[in-house]
């Protein structure tokens, strides 16, 4: 009777120890999923909450919406140019690079040129004889062999010239037609962002008739004020949305400094002058819950410090708003901007440009609304911020391995 095959113990036990490594695989692959579209609802809700704003009854009139959509289309055109300004930028470069490879090669070709020029001199100094006549010519075998030695010498010096100096030559037609070629394409780009910037202009005045019709319509100083508060309810109301909405997204793996340790070290978003400071009357009972800083319209905006997109998007009475979420109750805002670069649910680092400075939200003057909350409650920019002299503040030139550098 023929004995039943039994299976080895440690084949069992590594068909064991695979199925529990398969086991513990797909379970640590299931929370990285369901947290993926745990942050895509999360981005959802955030995007829908300007949504719900807009459509909330009397809240903005047919005038605040032409102010919106053609605000939100200069920042789409401004970005646009900004895009295409750093194309132009390479491409000048690249242009400024090959003329260089150009004025190499014309030198090079100039030195073996000349070097050939030379050698010519030296075949004619020798006799401008030929090889035969240098044979029938000279009687001692010993100064035969020699001269024949130089003769061979100065040929195939010649030779070598003549086919480096063609190869010069081909080198330097190639680079110029690549020269050519981008010089063409740096004119069409120069030619396409003229055209941009007069399409961005043309939307510039249809914003600014929008603006007047604006402030034909405010016949009071309390139409005014009402304005004001409604722009500040509507900021408190999407302060605290987002407040909510942001408790139970997902922090980022990689840890940084936290917002509450840099305090009064963070660095300004932007330079200028600051036209409002924290705590100044606004109107209609109201004051600044921060600060405004002049600039020149285009100028960069950057993160004061780590975090995530909480909300990109145009709301009344701030423009073009951008708000970031530092963790542990801690945002910044940023305000009255031209153009925005981000979109809500980006992580952004500290000093990277999030936008440029405008006038958006139907201001006259060129500035960027800056504003800190811990646990929605406005707080004084300016303990947070670097201390500066006087009424101006200095904007980062950028950010190394050593952390921001702030302008002098």
């Amino acid at each position: 009777m023929c004995q039943p095959y039994r299976v080895p113990f440690f084949l069992l036990q590594g068909v064991g120890m695979l199925l529990l490594s398969l086991m513990m695989l797909a379970q640590a692959e299931l929370p990285l999923d369901a947290k993926k579209e745990e942050l895509q609802q999360i981005r959802g809700r955030i995007n829908a909450l300007q949504t719900e704003l807009k459509s909330a009854k009397g809240q903005q009139s047919e005038l605040n919406k032409k102010l919106q959509a053609v605000e939100q289309k200069i920042g789409r055109q401004a970005r646009r140019l900004r895009v295409l300004g750093g194309t132009l930028g390479r491409q000048k470069k690249q242009l400024q690079q090959l003329q260089q490879k150009r004025d190499a090669q014309e030198q090079k070709l100039d030195i073996h040129r000349y070097l050939l020029s030379r050698q010519i001199r030296t075949a004619y100094a020798m006799g401008r004889q030929e090889r035969i006549k240098i044979l029938l010519n000279q009687q001692d075998p010993a100064t035969i062999s020699r001269v024949m030695v130089y003769y061979d010498y100065f040929n195939r010096a010649r030779t070598e010239q003549l086919a480096l100096i063609q190869k010069l030559i081909s080198d330097l037609q190639e680079t110029q037609a690549d020269l050519i070629s981008e010089t063409h394409r740096l004119e069409a780009l120069q030619a396409k962002e003229l055209q941009q910037q007069d399409e961005l202009k043309q939307t510039q005045l249809a914003r600014y008739e929008v603006i007047k019709s604006l402030f034909a319509r405010i016949s009071s100083k309390d139409q005014e004020l009402g304005g004001l508060k409604k722009s500040e309810h509507q900021l408190k109301s999407l302060m605290q949305r987002l407040q909510q909405e942001l408790s139970s997204l997902p922090a980022e793996a990689v840890s940084h400094k936290s917002f509450r340790a840099l305090k009064g070290r963070l660095p300004w978003p932007s330079k200028g002058r600051l036209t409002a400071r924290f705590g100044m009357a606004k109107g209609a009972g109201l004051r600044w819950d921060g600060v405004v800083i002049a600039g020149q319209e285009g100028q960069e905006v950057h993160a004061v410090h780590h975090g995530r997109v909480a909300f990109a998007d145009w709301l009344r009475g701030f423009g073009l708003l951008l708000i970031i979420d530092h963790g542990n109750g801690y945002m910044s805002l940023y305000g009255h901007n031209q153009s925005l670069f981000k979109e809500a649910g980006d992580w952004v680092g500290p000093g990277e440009v999030i936008a440029l400075v405008g006038n958006s939200g139907g201001r006259l003057e060129t500035g960027v609304y800056f504003s800190i909350r811990k646990k929605g409650k406005p707080v004084n920019p300016k303990k947070w911020c670097k201390r500066i002299k006087g009424n101006r503040v200095t904007g980062i030139v950028g950010v190394d391995r050593a952390g921001i550098r702030a302008e002098s």
